[in-house]
């Protein structure tokens, strides 16, 4: 199986974060389905090492609404023009906060991938918005945004 973090994280997503069930298998059960499934143990460990790392990230002491984004050089090249837009697209739009929007961008860079795709980037998103309180709103949008491929709503 050709599979990557992406199509594990995307599998984890689907059956256990979107759930309305709150029963959630211990780590151990988890990886021996995503074994059973056909996973890579390597990519496996990965996902929940990204998922680990993006549970303990502390909220940034410094906060402000009127501060602005540049992208460093390292991130410039792993996040294409469009997915750096589609960041600052979604902070326009209130779907990402400051906050938000760092967590994104710091689980982006964490993927071994060279570059990251648009479609990982709006997966990287919703994950980070379902790590965070009180953003069901946010989350709605973005599973609209994934699954409907489309930005109408947004209008």
């Amino acid at each position: 199986m050709n599979e990557d973090i992406f199509d594990v994280l995307i599998y984890l997503f689907e059956n256990y974060m979107d759930s309305e069930t709150d029963i959630i298998p211990d780590t151990d059960m988890l990886q021996t389905e995503l074994k059973a499934a056909g996973f890579n143990p390597h990519n496996i460990s990965l996902a929940f090492e990204w998922l680990d790392t993006l549970a303990l990230q502390e909220e940034p002491i410094f906060k402000s609404s009127y501060s602005f984004r540049i992208f460093c050089a390292e991130e410039c090249q792993k996040l294409n023009m469009e997915c750096r837009n589609f960041i600052l697209f979604l902070q326009g739009m209130n779907i990402l906060n400051s906050v938000s929007r760092e967590l994104v961008i710091d689980r982006a860079m964490a993927i071994e991938n060279t570059h990251i795709s648009i479609e990982e980037l709006k997966w990287i998103t919703l994950m980070v918005l379902l790590s965070q309180p009180d953003e069901e709103l946010a989350i709605a949008h973005m599973e609209n945004l994934i699954y409907q491929e489309t930005a109408a709503f947004l209008n």
